[in-house]
């Protein structure tokens, strides 16, 4: 198998500190846990997308409660300049994957993951997650091995085998 290196050239979208500040302590301090936060702001309209998972699972129930009280914090702390869109929302079947743990708690199943910077002409890549090493994963694609810097992946998610 051949192997090749994806070099760190473009960083992860970053989500703000202040927002990162604000909502994983108030998601865990209600029992959930805070999977991931996507931020994209934009000078109309911003969305805000915190991902959330509980033992038990989760419910629109569960979200409207998260949204509520992120709701509430933010009326004090009020992190996003503008008028913005919040969803609160569970994992889901092909769940987002935001952490080196996360990667590997998920080794040997199937992802999908786009990167920042073009490989050989392809950002996309789709296959089964073999290993997390350091801060990278080696994924693999029709039997050839990518080794990719979590600080180059854009998104990254499980695919779920139905």
């Amino acid at each position: 198998m051949f192997v090749l290196t994806l070099f760190l050239l473009v960083k992860m979208k970053k989500v703000p500190d202040k927002l990162q500040g604000l909502i994983e302590p108030t998601v865990t301090s209600m029992g959930y846990e805070c999977v991931g936060i996507e931020y994209q702001g934009r000078p109309k309209n911003s969305l805000l997308r915190v991902y959330i998972d509980s033992d038990d699972g989760i419910t629109a129930d569960d979200c409207a409660l998260v949204s509520r009280q992120l709701g509430a914090v933010f009326e004090v702390e009020d992190p996003i300049q503008g008028h913005y869109t919040m969803e609160i929302s569970s994992p889901g079947l092909d769940r987002p994957l935001f952490t080196i743990e996360q990667f590997e708690r998920f080794v040997g199943s199937k992802v999908q993951i786009k990167v920042s910077v073009p490989l050989e002409g392809r950002r996309k890549f789709r296959g089964n997650l073999k290993v997390v090493d350091g801060d990278e994963v080696i994924v693999v694609v029709d039997d050839e091995e990518f080794r990719l810097s979590l600080a180059n992946i854009d998104q990254a998610k499980v695919v779920p085998e139905i």
